[in-house]
């Protein structure tokens, strides 16, 4: 059904000899039309000034394009128009409406489930992630989403609860990636948006100080789980002891604030430690494979991709790189590198209409223990979150000067910055094609046509892509689910900071609509619904987390001035808690 081995495409520009000889006679003409090159300006400039008088308008617009042009390179980069662009100014009305959003989802999870880890709104209860008790997840996830949007009652009880309630006495592993990005995470956004609450660095020095025995693995790679109670990494027994290389290269953003606020190296040193050993094990040419062995520090042969277990190793190259004021050059280096082989490698166009999507490549062996590996053109949500990603780094990592204008102009962009904004774009595009289904929400995963897959296009159905599996009275599979994420909102609101251009607020109030229509549960929260395509829904009872904390935040922040969490002033962890950029006091420990 695929091709069997991935397609390379070269990066660069094929030039050739134009082949010009001089052979005595192109000199003769030359010196015969001198007399007349001497008169040429001033035909030309009798030339121009007639076509002014006579086509006064469209001579305008012809010397605005040339004006506007930097030899080939045009002044506006694709991703916005003039006739779209509104500035930054708030819309009030709408973001009220997710203010209430949120409240609906909030004061149901406070009514019947106040201090468990998650959520179950059409059942009206609570659970939590072990036997031995949770830590709070939903609480400490989204005490920063009722800072920023003013919800101050809600945020008193929560902080109560924060105080008095919340233990990490808990004898049982929990996932060291997820504590770390949501509860770590939380709670440090919580201490600088709250003015600098002591509750919460003390809280969050307690729970890093029982975590960074994680860190201590032959290699320096973490632990995927981690026992609080007893402080002491655990290995994944599911996985074969490995560790996903998402989940080892997430935790920097959290534990180098940390070492920030209190001065103290340890946590800087041991998350920055994970990072060097990457740049060692570094794979030609490139990519990351989705599993590292934590004992020797290397990759193992697994799936490539920007999905799941590998998407948040690319986005903290780049945070890391912005968090510290774009100081750390490691950072933005190993960033580059990244990008460029996704472009040779993993970027593809659809069949119909040219969509931009991410391919994954899948690892076979053949029985004389030979690799090769296999393209696939299958697209998790999850990767959506890449084409911010781009646009962010196209104007932080690839600008050729401090600030970038909004909306950025091309002569501010390098070349790479110029190609990543583009298929930033195309790509943000494509997350938005996948909302075309009858609940106008997109499904977990999204398969792209190719010419092998011999796939009669039905009517009605987009031409470019498909869900897998999904057919017509049978039990829908799981690529079909929406699970509240937030990666397209994700990116919208960094498209729309970085243009201003109303399109993107268009985009992200249809989600929100399509949210309200189909997955709030009128007797309070919001649930996950079961197949994109089929309407009535049918609901499934999770509500996660990362709906307060992300989905919401971020269609708040859409809607909100460009004075609210600025990108000039803030860089957001994985779970959207906004950390403050800083100037580090310590110095990059490798290079």
């Amino acid at each position: 059904m695929q091709e069997s081995t991935a397609r390379k495409r070269k990066a660069g520009f094929q030039t050739q000899d134009n082949g010009i000889v001089d052979d005595g006679k192109q000199t003769d003409r030359r010196q015969n039309s001198s007399g007349i090159s001497k008169f040429f300006p001033l035909i030309l400039l009798f030339a121009a000034f007639y076509a002014l008088y006579q086509y006064s308008g469209p001579t305008r617009r012809v010397a605005s394009r040339w004006l506007s042009q930097e030899g080939k390179t045009p002044r506006h980069l694709p991703g916005w128009s003039t006739s779209t662009y509104i500035g930054l100014e708030a819309d009030t009305p709408k973001r009220d409406a997710i203010v209430e959003a949120f409240r609906h989802a909030w004061l149901a999870y406070e009514r019947d489930a106040m201090g468990d880890d998650e959520y179950h709104p059409v059942s009206h209860k609570g659970s939590n992630l072990t036997e031995a008790g949770g830590i709070g997840y939903t609480v400490v996830d989204s005490i920063d989403s009722m800072l920023l949007m003013g919800l101050d009652a809600e945020y008193l009880r929560a902080r109560d609860w924060i105080e008095h309630q919340l233990s990490f006495e808990r004898d049982a592993p929990f996932n060291t990636f997820e504590t770390t990005i949501r509860v770590l995470g939380g709670l440090l956004s919580a201490y600088h948006h709250s003015g600098g609450d002591s509750l919460f660095l003390k809280r969050a020095r307690e729970l890093a100080d029982r975590m960074l025995p994680v860190f201590d693995t032959p290699s320096g790679l973490p632990h995927p789980m981690v026992n609080l109670q007893r402080r002491e990494g655990v290995w994944a027994k599911d996985d074969k002891e490995f560790v996903s290389t998402a989940e080892a290269s997430t935790l920097q953003l959290e534990f180098r604030y940390l070492s920030e606020l209190t001065d103290e190296d340890i946590y800087w040193r041991k998350a920055e430690r994970v990072m060097a050993v990457l740049k060692s094990a570094r794979q030609a040419p490139g990519l990351a494979s989705i599993f590292m062995d934590p004992r020797e520090g290397r990759f193992v042969t697994s799936a490539i991709r920007l999905g799941s277990r590998g998407d948040s190793y690319y986005e903290y190259l780049l945070k890391q790189f912005i968090q510290t004021d774009r100081t750390e050059d490691v950072y933005r280096e190993m960033y580059e590198d990244a990008v460029q082989a996704i472009h040779d490698h993993l970027i593809q166009k659809s069949l119909q209409t040219g969509l931009t999507y991410t391919a994954e490549l899948i690892p076979e062996r053949n029985p004389r223990g030979e690799i090769s590996w296999r393209l696939t053109p299958k697209q998790d949500f999850l990767v959506c979150f890449f084409a911010g990603n781009l646009l962010l780094s196209a104007t932080r990592a690839g600008s050729l000067v401090d600030d970038v204008s909004v909306p950025p102009r091309a002569e501010e962009l390098s070349d790479v910055g110029r190609r990543d904004w583009t298929t930033g774009i195309e790509l943000l595009r494509t997350c938005m094609a996948t909302h075309d289904t009858k609940t106008g929400l997109a499904p977990e995963i999204a398969h792209f046509r190719i010419p092998s897959d011999n796939l009669e296009v039905v009517q009605g159905v987009p031409g470019d892509w498909y869900i897998k599996g999904a057919r017509v009275g049978e039990h829908p599979p799981y690529d079909a689910r929406y699970m509240l994420r937030p990666e397209t909102v994700e990116s919208l609101f960094i498209a729309f900071r970085l243009t201003g251009d109303k399109r993107y607020r268009d985009h992200g109030w249809a989600i929100f609509q399509a949210i309200e229509k189909h997955c709030r549960v009128p007797s309070g929260g919001y649930a996950t619904i079961v197949n994109v395509d089929d309407v009535p829904v049918q609901h499934e009872d999770k509500m996660e987390t990362f709906f307060l904390s992300e989905t919401l935040k971020y269609l708040f922040l859409l809607f909100s001035d460009g004075d609210t969490i600025p990108l000039s002033k803030y860089v957001f962890n994985t779970e959207a808690h906004p950390l403050p950029i800083f100037t580090p006091s310590i110095r990059t420990g490798f290079t």
